[in-house]
């Protein structure tokens, strides 16, 4: 008997690579193997990138938060321990965007925990 081959699948398979991988320079874009170590590099690279991101995010809300804090008289630490003390439930998203978007609001809070 004959070996089968799935030719159908193997040639999907590759298609699939080969077109995620569009837009890469020289052999990366059209030698299969090549294309295939690349594109798995980059989707390690944007998965650890998803996670980094949120990090990021995270410290930049906590430093806008701290420039805002400052010139109140009061530090980070400070205002978000303030913060729990009186059980006042904002997370550091929308306290940066506060501090950035609407400063007269951001102060009111400022002094309510003061």
């Amino acid at each position: 008997m004959p070996r089968s081959v799935n030719a159908v699948a193997s040639r999907a398979r590759r298609k699939r690579i080969l077109k995620a991988a569009k837009g890469y320079y020289g052999k990366r874009k059209n030698v299969y193997t090549v294309a295939k170590n690349v594109m798995e590099k980059g989707m390690t690279y944007s998965y650890v990138g998803r996670k980094l991101k949120k990090r990021e995010y995270r410290r930049l809300w906590i430093a806008r938060i701290n420039a805002a804090v400052r010139a109140e008289g009061l530090t980070y630490s400070e205002f978000i321990h303030r913060l729990s003390e009186k059980k006042i439930d904002l997370n550091r998203k929308i306290l940066a965007d506060m501090a950035m978007n609407e400063p007269e609001a951001f102060k009111s809070l400022v002094l309510s925990v003061k």
